[in-house]
């Protein structure tokens, strides 16, 4: 583990940072864009989830990506891959991923 910072440094590293941090530099669930815009290549080899599914109790469930086209700093695009549901794999070839705009998504598995 690394030196901590004194608060002071903290508050004014914060304080040089924009009130709304772009897409690339947020952490919390967003839209499969913004979050495969957050890693290199735009995030082709993340497996990502929607954040509804562990609500719903579906475990064990993601997507590898295998391809991106992201535009506007990953605000808009597509994105295909492969689907493993509840552990198996049902995609035989990479398909576009549905629900990339309309729904938030994580990474990993559900």
């Amino acid at each position: 583990m690394g030196p901590r910072l004194p608060p002071n440094a903290t508050r004014a590293i914060l304080t040089l940072l924009p009130k709304e941090l772009p897409p690339s530099l947020q952490s919390k669930p967003a839209t499969l864009c913004q979050v495969l815009s957050r890693y290199p290549r735009d995030g082709v080899g993340q497996t990502v989830h929607q954040s509804r599914w562990a609500q719903k109790g579906i475990h064990s469930s993601y997507w590898q990506v295998t391809r991106t086209k992201l535009k506007l700093e990953g605000k808009h695009g597509k994105a295909w891959g492969r689907l493993v549901w509840k552990g198996k794999m049902v995609s035989e070839r990479e398909e576009l991923i549905p629900g990339s705009l309309k729904y938030n998504w994580a990474t990993g598995s559900s």
